[in-house]
């Protein structure tokens, strides 16, 4: 079943390749959607596909890319109508 959610990760998430490395992650599951900078510090991510794999999408963000430090990831259903093509860090 495809599901889409919209998550909120907060804490050292900007300028530690933390969108570009959960560009590739969700590539490598084959998730559509985006990644972006938020301008209060948060990166905003956007998961659309087969549920198990979003879902493994979300545990990654919670550890995200080495130099990141995340503190929270907030979790909410999205509508995507369409669903995105690709997945972009804009």
């Amino acid at each position: 079943m495809k599901i889409c959610k919209r998550c909120l990760v907060s804490g050292r998430v900007q300028g530690v390749f933390y969108r570009a490395s959960t560009a590739d992650q969700a590539r490598r599951l084959k998730i559509n959607g985006h990644a972006v900078n938020l301008p209060d510090g948060r990166v905003e991510v956007l998961a659309c596909g087969e549920d198990a794999k979003v879902q493994e999408l979300i545990a990654w963000l919670h550890q995200g890319p080495p130099a990141a430090e995340v503190a929270a990831v907030e979790v909410v259903d999205a509508e995507c109508d369409p669903i995105p093509w690709g997945f972009s860090t804009r």
